[in-house]
């Protein structure tokens, strides 16, 4: 589960509802908030709700425009940094907007650089593209689909996949070996009226073959992240959100177990190679 499923209710929460919903780790989105820059914080919000810190998520939204100044490459290094002192075992990043050249220029050498100097795996996630007046906006240096770039890991986030009007199982497909963190969610392909909306559905409530991804991981017996970010009713109830939250979690059990198993491993065992989070 990603701390920013809840936001802004602060990632202490996070880390309650992850553990109350039985996810086993959280991903933590560097935002404004404190806590989630802290690796003391961090860890001892771990120790207390017996989760791993299985990812750090890069600020790279808006609102984490002024987080940790503006170079993304300092962004980014400090990120991994973060991941390094909490015991993560991956970043995901965003690739660089057009406009960010001097972070594209060195984008791939530095994803490597942090990789080898503290044995992380940095992702890359696949973006999306929009749409305005029937044409395609492009704000992405390398494009939205980070697959042609020379980086060993990649996330596949299925709600980005939708928005680009893109087929995720195909975008799995193509990653290959490198597809090393999943951001679980779902999407609809987008309509001129909502061809902005980053829906972050439920897995199951779009029209992506979320299910059929995870079982190809399954039969490859992936050893990856699987990440639960969902955008969760404003006005919910921690009781709802725990619900929505367990959905998610037996989406991704029910669609592992589904493919070939162990004789004594039951649908829910877990022993399985990939972490939730």
């Amino acid at each position: 589960m990603s701390t920013s499923c809840v936001y802004p209710s602060g990632t202490r929460r996070a880390f309650e509802l992850a553990a109350e919903a039985g996810y086993d780790g959280v991903e933590v989105m560097v935002t404004e908030d404190r806590v989630t820059q802290d690796a003391v914080a961090l860890r001892s919000l771990a120790d207390e709700t017996g989760l791993d810190i299985l990812s750090i998520h890069a600020p790279v939204l808006t609102r984490t425009a002024f987080v940790w100044g503006r170079d993304h490459r300092v962004k980014l290094r400090r990120s991994a940094e973060l991941a390094d002192a909490v015991g993560a075992s991956t970043v995901v990043v965003h690739p660089p907007f057009r406009w960010q050249r001097r972070y594209a220029a060195a984008f791939v050498d530095l994803v490597a650089e942090l990789s080898e100097q503290y044995g992380l795996e940095i992702a890359v996630e696949n973006m999306a593209c929009f749409r305005s007046r029937g044409l395609r906006v492009q704000p992405f240096a390398f494009g939205y689909d980070p697959g042609p770039l020379a980086c060993a890991a990649l996330t596949l986030d299925f709600s980005h996949a939708a928005l680009a009007g893109e087929d995720s199982l195909e975008i799995a497909t193509r990653y290959g070996d490198r597809l090393r963190h999943i951001h679980l969610c779902d999407g609809t392909s987008p309509s001129p009226r909502a061809a902005f909306l980053d829906e972050h559905l439920l897995p199951g409530d779009g029209d992506q073959p979320v299910a059929a991804v995870l079982e190809r991981l399954r039969a490859a017996e992936w050893s990856g992240s699987i990440v639960a970010e969902v955008h969760l009713p404003s006005g919910g109830d921690d009781a709802s959100r725990v619900a929505q939250l367990r959905s998610s979690l037996a989406f991704a059990k029910r669609a592992f177990a589904s493919t070939r198993r162990l004789p004594d491993e039951s649908p829910d065992a877990g022993g399985l190679p990939y972490r939730l989070a």
